[in-house]
């Protein structure tokens, strides 16, 4: 297995094939066959373009956030209590659900060198564009608030799986091969910056009308999130307003709407590659045999819907053979190529944002508030207004709430249980095993072994 320093010292001489997105599709962008040297590329705004949107493939086909059965949509599920996989010893999630994750994983490595690889990469483009003397300096802008929210995105799942990381902010050999992990409070305040910084270059439409191109929305939106993670309500919960005041923009969906490609949920997607190609999820997490081949929803999640939940019916599918019965996840319904795409990858929505605002505002104490926006989700699935009163039940139903709508989404539930110190109480109950020290992975020992200044293993490995 390659350090991820392999992927940091590579030069974007050696690209040869990148892409673009048009509002239907990608654009192939063909770069001038001599190999060039890496400023060349930010003296072109197609080719600089070209550069960004690759990393941007590269999130959707590999590391932590892809689609994929390799990403945390299923590998976080299978650990935490979403998902059950099966008894198949070459199933990459079976050491994911059993507990058994060891230093040498190949997903949990390729999730660090990925994610070091989409970092360096927007660093590069940063650097490319800074230096270029042909960008006007609103593509400028453009392309760095853009760099800038796709390292601060990386660099959060990174904080949130493995703790202690190195927060790279440059391309330069020398310092990057002997980087240090910082603790979880300065990439938590690099985040921040980098964030901010994003939300001042961005502006608040979208480049194309699949919302494929991230705005200052979005960014807003995973800074909600950080704000939200960190208890800082008040922040969470005005940045989290800010979003949601903007009905010319956004809106809910009904349930059978919400993952559609032009849904108005949608604050960021991944385009999905190609004019007809619809979502690896989909493709992945859907079955019709039974027992399922890789991973079914598990009965804690299925069992736990409340009568007439839209989310169960509509975003849950039953494939029942020889009376054995199992559940897929059905957000994303077309696992196979159509005419014309019908959905990309979500991996911000509205809905996050009515929870975050909900959760921030029991958390001050704005009780009314807080059930207001707790209700218009429950509005949304079918259900009645919360029963929840007190401070500590309206808390807990956003919880709930949070664990019915964003299943199989990128690892929300595991992430809510770790901050919310739940983490333990419920997984020891349902994996034999568990130990604390399991809410981190552990570091890649290749990484460990390839720069002496990462420090030593993660605690219980």
């Amino acid at each position: 297995m390659k350090s991820f320093l392999s992927y940091l010292i590579k030069p974007l001489s050696a690209l040869s094939a990148l892409f673009i997105f048009g509002c239907d599709s990608f654009v192939e962008v063909d770069l001038p066959k001599s190999q060039l040297a890496a400023q060349t590329v930010y003296e072109d705004y197609n080719t600089a373009t070209a550069a960004l949107m690759n990393v941007y493939a590269s999130l959707r086909d590999r590391g932590i956030i892809t689609g994929t059965g390799t990403g945390i949509s299923n590998q976080l599920g299978c650990y935490a209590d979403e998902i059950v996989s099966n008894e198949n010893p070459t199933n990459p999630s079976l050491n994911f659900y059993r507990n058994a994750l060891l230093p040498g994983n190949t997903v949990i490595s390729g999730y660090w060198n990925a994610s070091y690889s989409q970092i360096y990469s927007a660093n590069l483009i940063m650097e490319g564009t800074a230096g270029s003397t042909n960008l006007t300096q609103p593509q400028k802008k453009q392309l760095k608030g853009e760099a800038l929210f796709i390292r601060a995105l990386v660099h959060f799942y990174l904080v949130n799986l493995f703790g202690d990381i190195p927060y790279i902010t440059g391309t330069e050999y020398t310092e990057n091969r002997t980087v240090a992990r910082r603790d979880v409070s300065f990439v938590y305040a690099k985040i921040t910056e980098d964030l901010e910084n994003s939300i001042r270059l961005l502006g608040p439409d979208y480049l194309t009308a699949s919302r494929v191109r991230p705005n200052s929305f979005t960014v807003k939106a995973l800074l909600a999130r950080m704000y939200l993670y960190q208890n800082a309500y008040p922040e969470a919960a005005n940045t989290a307003s800010s979003i949601l005041n903007n009905s010319q923009l956004y809106s809910l969906e009904t349930p059978d709407r919400a993952f559609l490609l032009a849904s108005r949920e949608t604050l960021w997607q991944l385009h999905a590659g190609a004019a007809g190609r619809n979502t690896a999820e989909a493709t992945y997490f859907t079955f019709s045999s039974v027992p399922p081949p890789q991973v079914s929803l598990s009965a804690a999640l299925t069992g736990s819907f409340q009568a007439g939940d839209l989310r169960k019916s509509l975003w849950t599918r039953a494939v029942t053979r020889n009376g054995l019965t199992f559940y897929h996840a059905y957000k994303y319904k077309e696992n196979n190529a159509t005419n014309a795409s019908r959905e990309y990858s979500i991996v911000f929505r509205l809905a996050e944002q009515y929870l975050i605002r909900a959760e921030a505002r029991a958390r001050q104490g704005e009780l009314i508030g807080a059930k207001e926006d707790l209700n218009v989700l429950r509005h949304r699935a079918g259900l009645a207004d919360t029963g929840a009163v007190t401070q500590q039940e309206i808390i807990d139903a956003v919880l709930q709430e949070r664990k019915w709508e964003f299943f199989t989404e990128y690892g929300h539930r595991f992430l809510d249980l770790k901050r919310t110190g739940q983490l333990d109480a419920v997984l020891s109950a349902v994996k034999l095993g568990w130990n604390s020290t399991d809410c981190l992975f552990p570091i890649p020992q290749s990484e460990l072994s390839a720069n002496p200044f990462l420090g030593s293993q993660n605690p219980g490995y």
